[in-house]
């Protein structure tokens, strides 16, 4: 009876992490897209992510925790600027910097996360004149390894990141139409 209860229990953990792996290397690269249509100028909108001291108004990130440290390293608004930030009393750390600008059009930036773990995510804003406005695109790429993508598959971290991506979207989206 014994040997039967272990071997239910071994049996049971290896299909856990057989369906784990199959299913955490599916995010090893995690694409989400997120589009808004502002009621404003271009420039507005473009300047508010172009220009790093503007993103406390729109982060989903500051929203949460409006006491985090930031401070903008480097000439602001130009390739090599970088935002950085110390937040949740240490336990949130790292920095954005901008990696390439199209004016008008196109800026992209690479995270350097170290707390509450390691990543290096891209983002990518894309901007386009509408008839009511401007569309701004976001697209977020996370590329991890086999096990962090299994602990991100246990805790449902993609769909936290869709959804803190969304909101970081309706708030650029307030912050260009003030």
């Amino acid at each position: 009876m014994k040997k039967m209860i272990v071997t239910i229990i071994v049996g049971a953990v290896i299909l856990f992490l057989v369906i784990g792996f199959y299913n955490a290397s599916k995010l090893q690269h995690i694409h989400i897209q997120k589009s808004v249509t502002i009621n404003s100028d271009i420039e507005t909108a473009f300047t508010n992510v172009l220009y790093l001291k503007n993103f406390p108004k729109w982060s989903p990130f500051y929203e949460a925790d409006p006491s985090q440290k930031t401070e903008v390293k480097g000439n602001d608004g130009q390739v090599g600027a970088q935002f950085h930030w110390n937040g949740n009393k240490g336990k949130d750390l790292g920095y954005q910097e901008i990696k390439e600008i199209k004016p008008l059009e196109y800026i992209k930036m690479e995270c350097d996360i170290q707390k509450p773990f390691k990543a290096n995510p891209t983002f990518e804003y894309s901007f386009s004149k509408t008839g009511n406005g401007v569309k701004v695109t976001q697209d977020f790429n996370l590329k991890s390894g086999l096990v962090d993508s299994f602990f991100m598959w246990l805790f449902g971290a993609k769909k936290d990141m869709a959804k803190m991506n969304a909101r970081g979207m309706e708030l650029l989206k307030i912050a260009s139409e003030k």
